[in-house]
């Protein structure tokens, strides 16, 4: 579960911003739209409200930045692009709290100029008890890294040569220790494993051009997705009534194909799950395969009655991206997965993303989490979300963005707050007078130029 996301000098983020999932105690609204872990509480459920250009995409951008960041085990090279151009420091700050296989973790880096200049995870005391070290590395402006391990490590004689060689061959200016200790085997490092799987396996983004691929193979050959998959879209009443998987072996196809199925078996063998997916420009997904000693192309087909059948790519745009969901959801449902979704309500319309938000909120036995973006104010609905899981993101006049929660304004539970948003008593909608003012029929160059190409 996601905790809190704390950043700092990040794209349009230029002084420290922090979103949270803590519930607010005062509110007693919507109770089970809470996970409780011990006596530590966190909400299920968030959306991100804001102009275009506020910055709520690049509150994303930023999560996403940060995993690529984790996973790849070093700082990208672009790392300068993602600073506050509106500002002239230079050091940047990412941090996260989650809870992860029971175990909440605090994880944060500062980066710079261009060097990981602190990098620490902890084991969280949930502000309840004392945070437990798991590492600290700091490196100066000279490039030499210090690093810092949890008592039991370093008390340890048989690890200091281990740590010796991590500082003096692996953990470099760029590099992040992280990565570097999760994979090694050792016990003591078990803790952090854990932490970095989170990042690795439990946290999924999606984006307007994120495309899932996984779905056709799940449709294919796992019979209990395919029967949920089936229940959700049906009940979507988009005429829909069967999903199935298309199979051509690729030793079959024509000759004319021949030669591209050749390089797609010699591509599918260098891949250790043997498996490519292929997305076109509409996002539908073609996967090639190499299953029980044999090449396949798969595609999903979906169902229209009995005995018509359609390729996915026939299907609306609205169609194909509620496609894309189907695998979030029946995580959120079955894992203690978090997916955030920027974006929610695009090519699909309002009503029907209401009531799948209102399906997952209302049910007891979710485990997942789920985190999105939306211009949809039809969703500002004190039935359908709590006041602290409501946030908005501002531009500030310093072109920096603000990040606040609807709990911070108390508001009564019976007031119409999507008319609160939409006459600005909250923020974060668009600045429209200049728009009002503008003059769009008067040109300022001369038609006579304009008509012959020359500049005046």
């Amino acid at each position: 579960m996601l905790i809190r996301f704390a950043l700092e000098n990040v794209f349009s983020f230029g002084e420290r911003k922090e979103f949270n999932m803590i519930p607010a105690k005062r509110l007693k609204t919507l109770l089970n739209h809470k996970y409780k872990y011990n006596k530590f509480e966190v909400l299920k459920t968030s959306a991100l409200y804001g102009a275009n250009g506020a910055g709520k995409s690049n509150l994303i951008k930023a999560l996403s930045f940060f995993q690529f960041m984790v996973l790849d085990g070093r700082i990208p090279t672009l790392i300068k692009n993602t600073r506050f151009k509106f500002a002239k420091k230079e050091k940047q700050v990412l941090a996260l709290e989650f809870l992860h296989k029971e175990t909440p973790f605090y994880y944060a880096v500062e980066i710079t100029q261009n060097r990981i200049s602190t990098e620490e995870l902890y084991i969280s005391g949930l502000g309840e008890k004392e945070d437990i070290l798991l590492f600290e590395r700091k490196t100066n402006a000279d490039g030499k890294t210090e690093i810092i391990f949890a008592n039991e490590f370093d008390k340890n004689p048989q690890t200091q040569m281990l740590k010796k060689i991590l500082i003096e061959e692996f953990i470099k200016p760029e590099t992040l220790a992280f990565k570097l200790l999760a994979n090694r085997e050792n016990n003591l490092f078990n803790d952090i494993k854990i932490a970095f799987d989170w990042f690795l396996s439990a946290l999924t983004i999606i984006t307007p051009t994120t495309k899932p691929r996984t779905l056709t193979n799940l449709i294919d050959k796992n019979q209990e997705f395919k029967d949920f998959a089936e229940k959700l879209v049906q009940s979507f009443s988009l005429g829909i009534s069967s999903l199935s998987c298309e199979k051509r072996e690729l030793a079959a196809l024509n000759t004319e194909e021949s030669q591209i199925a050749k390089r797609f078996i010699a591509e599918i063998e260098k891949k250790p799950d043997k498996q490519i997916n292929l997305i076109d420009d509409r996002g539908v997904e073609l996967l090639a395969i190499k299953e029980e000693d044999k090449f396949w192309f798969k595609k999903l087909k979906v169902g229209h009655g009995k005995d018509i059948s359609f390729d996915i790519e026939d299907e609306s745009d609205g169609t194909i991206r509620l496609f894309d969901f189907i695998p979030a959801f029946r995580a959120l449902l079955t894992e203690n997965s978090v997916f955030v979704i920027d974006e929610i309500e695009r090519s699909i319309h309002p009503s029907l993303i209401k009531e799948l938000l209102k399906k997952f909120s209302d049910d007891n036995n979710t485990k997942g989490q789920l985190i999105f973006t939306t211009h949809e104010s039809n969703l500002l609905d004190q039935s359908l979300f709590r006041q602290d899981e409501i946030w908005f993101v501002e531009k500030g006049q310093n072109n920096c963005s603000d990040l606040y929660s609807l709990s911070d304004f108390k508001e009564h539970k019976t007031i119409d707050i999507r008319k609160g948003y939409l006459t600005g008593r909250y923020g974060a909608i668009p600045f429209l007078s200049n728009l009002k003012d503008l003059n769009w029929h008067k040109n300022d160059f001369n038609k006579s130029a304009v008509q012959s190409g020359d500049p005046q």
